[in-house]
């Protein structure tokens, strides 16, 4: 017993001698002026998937698939929801997740508006439809058609008239289509209409717009063909998809079979080089019928 005594006491004093002065200073090295914060790498963390890029929709989800070879071929063939997973009733979580993550990018699209540094970067004159705002635009699809009377004036008096043919863009209800296209269309359509001799105004951005906003603009310049790069209302497969409206002399008020369109104009359909080069050969032909949209394929 007096062994173990001992025994305690000699650690309780070697514990003693161990531990620090209560009034010993604590001596800090002086921080050096600007230098850069030193953090201790921490232990390595995985990196999430981005469910929403190509890489992670082309997965198959289904893993007792018959052929599944054959189904990511299919995968790998169209944006298609097609072997996705489910728990009972239900989507698995992943499925889900990416279907909500769409839904979201697809929503901000729709309210979210074309940056004025990406206009200005393109030197593009901005005008604006009777509509006030967002809201406004989504809720009264009639002034998204129509100009007020001094905006008319500004567009005659700052847009080149007399030229074969006047395009411009528009957002649409689609901001990202914009952004994500049009720096690439428009140099396109410009060296086709240019190689074919025909002559094209200086391009300008309507905010605001509907498609039927551009027989108000056909009237106003006195162009032959009339083109308007709108985005498209997004799905749930892209969210940058635009189309291209055009129609030989429109007035307000003609009826919609006038038009001739070019749509799926992104990314992972028709690109928007590809989809120039297509609009300036489409604009030769009706030039030449002097017809647009169904008139054109009689």
């Amino acid at each position: 017993m007096e062994q173990i005594v001992n025994a305690v006491a000699q650690s309780i004093q070697e514990l003693r001698a161990q531990k620090p002065q209560a009034d010993a200073p604590v001596v800090l090295p002086a921080p050096q002026k600007d230098a850069p914060v030193q953090i201790a790498p921490g232990p390595a963390e995985e990196l999430l998937e981005d469910l929403t890029s190509p890489q992670e929709k082309q997965k198959p989800r289904l893993t007792d698939a018959q052929d599944f070879e054959a189904l990511v071929r299919m995968k790998h063939k169209t944006a298609a929801r097609i072997g996705i997973g489910k728990r009972g009733p239900r989507l698995d979580t992943k499925s889900m997740l990416t279907l909500r993550a769409d839904h979201a990018m697809a929503r901000d699209s729709v309210f979210a508006d074309v940056a004025p540094e990406f206009l200005e970067q393109l030197g593009l004159a901005c005008f604006q439809t009777r509509c006030k705002d967002k809201d406004e635009f989504l809720t009264r699809p009639d002034l998204g058609r129509e100009f007020d009377p001094k905006t008319e004036q500004e567009i005659r008096q700052r847009c080149e008239q007399g030229k074969t043919v006047v395009i411009y863009a528009s957002d649409g209800l689609s901001s990202k289509a914009i952004e994500a296209n049009l720096q690439n269309i428009l140099p396109a359509i410009r060296e086709g209409l240019a190689a074919r001799s025909i002559s094209m105004a200086t391009p300008f951005f309507v905010r605001f717009g509907r498609v039927a906003a551009m027989d108000h603009i056909s009237e106003l310049l006195g162009s032959e063909i009339t083109c308007v790069l709108i985005g498209e209302r997004p799905g749930l497969a892209t969210a940058e998809s635009m189309s291209c409206y055009m129609a030989y002399k429109a007035t307000v008020g003609m009826p919609e079979s006038r038009r001739t369109v070019v749509s799926n104009i992104h990314s992972g359909g028709i690109t928007a080089v590809e989809a120039g080069a297509y609009i300036a050969e489409v604009i030769e032909k009706m030039l030449a019928a002097k017809a647009s949209g169904v008139d054109l394929k009689k």
